[in-house]
């Protein structure tokens, strides 16, 4: 004879009777999906799910509902706004005894896309882009957003002016009482001292969302990728020869930039998204603190 199952979510009442804004779960794993072109891939992702709960008397929502109904994104299906949103409306009717009406949805992974060398053929290798995903579905109104973050290397345009004018003056200091001056021996004193000084670089970020519309056919990740290491310039590198090593230390010195100068170019790359924001990052080596920089949706 099988006992019943006591719920005391049914039979305790609550000390405090409150409607609650969110419940649910976070830190969930899960198989997700991504296809974007031609590229297809099944990665790792954890996500919190929650619904509203307006009912102020209810406690103990159904969460093996919640976990079964995301447990669908992880049956292959490519994730895109369109199937977040039907996601979301089913845990919304899923919990109407709760008198539940909004629903909402974070995934966080790492894309993972093969990146080439600048110069080697052939060569290449693998780059992780976090990627955060956030649906909504708030009394009837959809929400999708992304965010992505993307490594480069920044130079300071203000230290690479100093050490320029360290450079000069040890030519000067050379060269200057001569009229007349050797290509040759030019040559071979700037083998030896055109690192009288350097620039500083650092490794940066920058973290970008936009909207997605929901009949997007895709979230857009690579493009939107694509599109912030075109305006930064210096996105940093995999596997690499000694020749993409020149070629990166060519692009950063002829791709100087503040913090101010990375988020306004990215801000400009993304005129054609949805409520575009930007958060660059410039992990300074000079200083024991960051440079910060924002560009924030337009009211």
């Amino acid at each position: 004879m099988n006992a019943v199952l006591p719920d005391v979510s049914l039979t305790d009442s609550s000390p405090s009777l409150r409607p609650l804004a969110w419940v649910g779960m976070q830190g969930i794993d899960l198989p997700v999906t991504l296809v974007e072109g031609d590229y297809r891939r099944e990665l790792h992702a954890r996500a919190d799910v929650q619904v509203d709960l307006p009912a102020a008397q209810v406690k103990g929502i159904h969460m093996s509902r919640l976990y079964r109904l995301l447990d669908t994104l992880g049956q292959g299906v490519p994730v895109t706004p369109a199937c977040l949103r039907q996601l979301l409306q089913a845990m919304i009717e899923s919990h109407s005894d709760c008198d539940t009406r909004s629903a909402r949805l974070r995934l966080s992974l790492d894309l993972l896309l093969r990146r080439p060398a600048l110069v080697t053929r052939g060569l290449s290798g693998w780059k992780s882009y976090p990627v955060q995903l956030d649906a909504s579905l708030i009394d009837g109104v959809f929400r999708c957003r992304t965010q992505v973050t993307v490594s480069y290397s920044s130079t300071c345009p203000c230290s690479a002016a100093l050490a320029r004018q360290k450079v000069e003056q040890g030519f000067l200091e050379t060269f200057g009482q001569q009229t007349q001056v050797d290509p040759a021996q030019v040559a071979a004193w700037l083998q030896q001292n055109a690192t009288l000084a350097t620039p500083h670089s650092q490794r940066s970020e920058a973290e970008v969302a936009v909207d997605l519309a929901v009949d997007s056919g895709s979230l857009g990740l690579l493009a939107l990728i694509e599109q912030i290491e075109q305006a930064v310039g210096t996105p940093v590198q995999t596997a690499v020869k000694r020749a993409d090593e020149q070629a990166f230390a060519a692009l950063n010195g002829q791709n100087l930039m503040f913090v101010e100068d990375a988020a306004r170019r990215i801000e400009a790359q993304l005129s054609h998204y949805r409520q575009p924001s930007v958060h660059v990052r410039h992990l300074e080596s000079l200083h024991p603190h960051d440079a910060v920089a924002w560009a924030l949706p337009k009211a």
